[in-house]
C-alpha cells in the first residue's frame, strides 16, 4: 500500500495493495484480510564486505492510518483460534484503502502466551511451525473474522497458497451450519473460491510435514467424516505416497477452488504444466488453470510531473478509464521536448537520491571522504542510465550483465557514449545465494573501472522504487525464462516513459511489440543453464552496442533523440491501459468473480441441487473405471497417411450406468518425440454415430 506500512516483501505484497486500490477505484465490493507484522519486513544494511545485514524496526500503529475494530458493544474486537497450547487471541486493525476495507490480524496482545504473541511478529520469520501458525491465522481466523463482522462474501479469492486453510474453515462452517456431508460442503466451497498462483516453480508452494498437519488439525478428519489419510491427501497429488509426502498448500487450493489462474499468459501455460499431475486423467494443456495478467495501480506509480503532463494531452477524467487502451493514444501528441524535459527532471531527482544513498552507505563502510566524492561526482544526468531493482532471487540473474567483464567495461567506459548502472534490492534473510549476488555487485562497484559507473543502493523500498522506475532511461529485467510469473516493475517503468529491456518472460512476453522496447534472448526454453546464460548475455551486449546506445545518443539540434522519445511514447501507450490493475480487476470480475457468483446463486444456494450434483459426480467416479473402449476393426495404429490427408477413427465405447448424453469422446493427436512425450498435443471431438453407444 505504502512505504509507511512495510508489511510486504516484494512484488506480491505490492500487487495486493494495488489490487485493493483499483477495486476501490472501480467500485468493486471487495474486503481484504491480512496479517499485521509488527516488525514488518527488514531494513537492509550492506557492510564493507558487501554482506547484507538485517534490521527490524517495530511499526508504531498509533501513528499510522490504522484503527482498532470494535465489537457491537463498542469494545475492541477480539477473536481467537484453538491451538495445541490453548487459545490464540487476535486483535484486529482496519485500514481504509479508499472505499475498500483491509483488516489486519495481530497476535501481540497480553491475553496470549509469549509463543503466540510472536505469531504475527515478522514477515517470513521463524521456522515451519511459525509459518503454519501464520497461515492458519490468515486463512481460518481471517474467515472467522468476516463472519463475526457480518460479512459473507460470495467469492473468496486466495492470493497464493498462504491463505488456503480458509478452504478447511469454510467446509467446517458449511457442514455445521447446513448439516450437510463433506462432499456437499466441498462442492459449495468450490463454487465460491478463486485461487491465484504466483509461482512458476514447485518450491514456491509451502509444503508442511504431516506431523505439523496432525498437530494442528487432528480433529478435522473426524469432523469431516473422512480418514486421517484422506485428510492428508487433500494437500497432495493423486496417487502420492501419503506417509512420505508433505501437505502442499498450492495443491489444496487447486483441488478445491472453482477458478484458478496464473498471472500472465505464459505463466498460465507454465502452471498447467507444473500442476498437471493434480489432474492425471487429462493432458496438462487441458488443466483447468487460466490466466489474468498482473498490472499496476497506475496513479500510485506515475510520477507527479508526468501526471500533470498527461492531464494536458489525455481526455478529461482519463484516470477513470485507465483500463481503456484508446485513452492512451493521445500520448503521441505530447511534444518530444516536453516529454523529455519532464523525464530529465525525474532523472535529476533519482541521481540526487543515488548520491545521498551512496555517500551514506560508503561512509558506513569506512570509505574515505575523498574517494566517496570522486565516485558520486561521476554521476551524469546526460549518461544513458540503466536500472535493475527487485528482489535478489537467484533466478532473476542480477549479475548477468557482468558475465563478460571486459565487454561491460568497454560499454560503461566509453567517454563519448557513457553508460551508468544502478542496482537496488533485498535478498531473503535465509537466501545465501541471493545475498551473494548483492556481495558480488558491491565488489564490482568498488573495482577501479566500475567506480562511479556501477551503483548499489541500500534498503530498497516503495519510496526508492518510485524514483528508480521514473528516473532511469532503461529498465533491465533478465530472469531465467520461464521463471518470472509476471513481474510488475517493468510495467511501472513503462507508464513513466522508461523503456524496457527484458527477457521475453512474464508480462513482457505479452507487452513487447517491437516498437516499445527491446528483448534479451529469444522465446527458447533451455535445459542447460550455462548455455542460456551465455546466449542471453551475448544478446544483451549486442543489443546494447548495436541498438540501445546508438539510439540514445542519436541526438538532434536540441539535444534530444527523437527515436528514443518515440520509443518512450510507444512504451506508455502500449502499457498504460493493458497493464493496469484496473484492467486486471475487470478481467478478474468478468472472467472469475461473476461466473462463480452466478454459479452460487443459480445452483449452490439450493441444497437439493448441490446434493443431486454430488450424487451425479459420485456415480461417474464409481463407474468410470468400468468404461470399455475398443477399436473398430480395420482401424490400425500403423496406418500410413500423407500430409494433408484425413483418416477416419472409429471406436466402440461401453458406458456402464452412465448416460451417453453427458459424455464427450475426444481424439488426441500430436508428434511423438524421441523421449516418448507427445508434443503439440491437440484434440478433436468425436461424433456420436449410433445410439447403441458407438462413437
Amino acid at each position: 500500500l505504502d512505504e509507511i506500512l512495510p508489511i510486504y516483501s516484494g512484488g506480491l505484497g505490492i500487487l495486493s495493495g494495488d489490487h485493493l486500490k483499483s477495486a476501490s477505484d472501480l467500485g468493486i465490493p471487495l474486503v481484504a484480510v491480512g496479517l499485521f507484522y509488527k516488525n514488518g519486513y527488514f531494513h537492509q544494511k550492506i557492510n564493507s564486505q558487501g554482506e547484507q545485514q538485517t534490521e527490524y524496526r517495530t511499526i508504531d500503529a498509533v501513528n499510522l492510518p490504522l484503527q482498532r475494530v470494535k465489537d457491537k458493544n463498542g469494545e475492541d474486537l477480539m477473536i481467537y483460534l484453538k491451538f495445541p497450547k490453548g487459545k490464540l487471541y487476535l486483535k484486529v486493525w482496519q485500514v481504509n484503502v479508499g472505499k475498500v476495507k483491509l483488516y489486519l490480524l495481530d497476535s501481540d496482545i497480553d491475553e496470549n502466551i509469549e509463543e503466540y504473541r510472536d505469531v504475527t511478529q515478522s514477515l517470513y520469520g521463524g521456522d515451519q511451525e511459525m509459518r503454519i501458525k501464520q497461515e492458519i491465522v490468515l486463512g481460518m481466523a481471517g474467515t472467522n473474522l468476516l463472519k463475526v463482522l457480518g460479512l459473507e462474501p460470495t467469492v473468496y479469492h486466495m492470493n497464493e497458497g498462504h491463505s488456503s486453510f480458509l478452504i478447511l474453515e469454510l467446509i467446517k462452517t458449511i457442514m455445521n451450519d447446513k448439516k450437510v456431508s463433506f462432499d456437499v460442503a466441498k462442492e459449495i466451497v468450490s463454487a465460491r473460491t478463486v485461487f491465484t498462483t504466483h509461482t512458476p516453480v514447485p518450491a514456491g508452494n509451502d509444503i508442511f510435514p504431516l506431523d505439523l498437519i496432525e498437530k494442528y488439525f487432528k480433529n478435522y478428519w473426524t469432523r469431516f467424516g473422512i480418514t486421517r489419510e484422506e485428510f492428508f491427501a487433500l494437500g497432495m497429488k493423486p496417487k502420492a505416497d501419503i506417509l512420505n509426502s508433505g501437505f502442499n498448500m498450492g495443491i489444496l487450493a487447486l483441488k478445491f477452488s472453482g477458478k484458478k489462474n496464473g498471472v500472465s499468459k505464459l505463466h498460465g501455460k507454465v502452471s498447467r504444466e507444473l500442476f498437471g499431475e493434480v489432474w492425471p486423467e487429462i493432458a496438462s494443456n487441458e488443466s483447468p488453470i487460466t490466466y489474468v495478467t498482473n498490472g499496476i495501480h497506475t496513479c500510485s506509480w506515475l510520477a507527479a510531473n508526468l501526471k500533470e503532463l498527461y492531464n494536458e494531452y489525455l481526455i478529461p477524467f482519463w484516470q477513470d478509464r485507465i483500463y481503456d487502451n484508446s485513452v492512451w493514444e493521445n500520448i503521441k501528441n505530447i511534444p518530444d521536448e516536453a516529454l523529455w524535459n519532464e523525464h530529465i527532471k525525474r532523472k535529476e531527482k533519482l541521481l540526487e537520491l543515488v548520491k545521498d544513498n551512496t555517500i551514506k552507505r560508503l561512509k558506513q563502510c569506512g570509505v574515505s571522504y575523498e574517494e566517496i566524492l570522486n565516485i558520486v561526482s561521476k554521476l551524469n544526468k546526460n549518461a544513458l542510465t540503466i536500472g535493475f531493482a527487485r528482489r535478489f532471487a537467484t533466478y532473476k540473474r542480477a549479475t548477468l550483465i557482468f558475465r563478460d567483464l571486459e565487454r561491460i567495461t568497454q560499454i560503461l567506459n566509453d567517454e563519448k557514449r557513457p553508460v551508468q548502472l544502478i542496482f537496488a534490492g533485498k535478498a531473503h534473510p535465509r537466501d545465501k545465494e541471493g545475498q551473494d549476488l548483492i556481495k558480488y555487485i558491491h565488489e564490482i562497484s568498488m573495482k577501479p573501472q566500475f567506480k562511479g559507473k556501477v551503483f548499489l543502493l541500500e534498503d530498497y523500498d516503495i519510496a526508492m522504487s518510485r524514483y528508480l522506475i521514473s528516473g532511469v532511461d532503461v529498465w533491465l529485467n533478465n530472469p531465467r525464462r520461464p521463471m518470472e510469473a509476471s513481474g510488475t516493475s517493468g510495467q511501472k517503468a513503462a507508464v513513466n516513459g522508461v523503456i524496457n529491456f527484458s527477457v521475453l518472460d512474464g508480462w513482457w512476453a505479452e507487452g513487447y511489440n517491437t516498437k516499445n522496447g527491446w528483448i534479451i534472448g529469444s522465446n527458447t526454453d533451455y535445459d542447460n543453464y550455462e548455455l542460456q546464460d551465455n546466449d542471453d548475455s551475448e544478446s544483451m551486449y549486442l543489443t546494447l552496442e548495436k541498438k540501445i546506445i546508438p539510439m540514445y545518443y542519436d541526438k538532434n539540434e536540441i539535444d534530444i533523440s527523437s527515436r528514443w522519445v518515440e520509443t518512450m511514447k510507444n512504451s506508455i501507450i502500449s502499457s498504460g491501459g493493458k497493464f493496469s490493475t484496473s484492467r486486471m480487476l475487470v478481467d478478474y470480475t468478468k472472467n472469475l468473480y461473476i461466473p462463480l457468483c452466478n454459479l452460487t446463486n443459480k445452483y449452490f444456494n439450493d441444497l437439493t441441487t448441490v446434493t443431486e450434483f454430488c450424487e451425479f459426480k459420485n456415480n461417474l467416479i464409481r463407474n468410470w473405471n468400468d468404461i470399455k473402449i475398443t477399436q473398430e476393426e480395420g482401424n490400425s495404429d500403423n496406418i500410413t497417411i500423407n500430409a494433408g490427408n484425413s483418416i477416419e477413427v472409429i471406436f466402440n465405447i461401453e458406458l456402464p450406468n452412465i448416460n451417453e448424453v453427458i459424455i464427450e469422446a475426444l481424439v488426441y493427436y500430436g508428434q511423438i518425440m524421441d523421449n516418448g512425450i507427445v508434443d503439440k498435443l491437440k484434440f478433436i471431438p468425436m461424433k456420436l454415430e449410433k445410439k447403441d453407444i458407438e462413437y
